[in-house]
């Protein structure tokens, strides 16, 4: 079963190259205390995620933060290698929060997973974004077929009182 608003996220790890090296991050330490706005792609590098889906969440950084959103993450079922070199061919800096799901734990969770085993990709995550308020899913937007839509940052952006 999907997750839906008003629900609480699962308790989760996520993976994160960072300067110090590689980090285990909880649900808890993401999601906890703050406003974060989270979006899933099917995989790093893929064409919708790497040309439109990350750039718009950079592109809408500024206006994001002035609607309150004190985090923007960005979660794949990729390696952190990948997320790693991912963002920094997109020049992220420290705007975008990259959560590697590597083995899909948290999508599973979430009962968000995509079965995209038809194009060589194995389990993936589908295309969303979510307001999450202190762990708590406040907007879901998820993406129907391979469409990118209601995931875009523009749409959140729309939702954010």
């Amino acid at each position: 079963m999907a997750i839906s608003i008003g629900d609480r996220l699962p308790d989760a790890q996520f993976r994160s190259l960072t300067a110090e090296g590689p980090k285990t991050l909880s649900t808890a330490d993401v999601f906890d205390g703050k406003t974060v706005a989270l979006f899933a792609v099917p995989g790093a590098f893929t064409p919708t995620c790497h040309a439109r889906h990350l750039p718009n969440f950079l592109d809408q950084f500024e206006a994001l933060k002035a609607k309150g959103v004190d985090l923007i993450a960005c979660v794949s079922v990729n390696d952190m290698f990948v997320m790693d070199a991912w963002a920094k061919s997109q020049h992220t800096g420290d705007r975008i929060l990259m959560l590697a799901d590597g083995n899909g734990e948290f999508t599973k969770a979430v009962g968000l997973e995509l079965d995209a085993t038809g194009f060589g990709l194995g389990a993936r995550s589908r295309r969303y974004a979510m307001l999450v308020r202190d762990g708590v899913v406040e907007q879901l937007n998820l993406e129907a077929g391979g469409g990118f839509e209601v995931s875009s940052a523009d749409y959140l952006l729309q939702q954010i009182g």
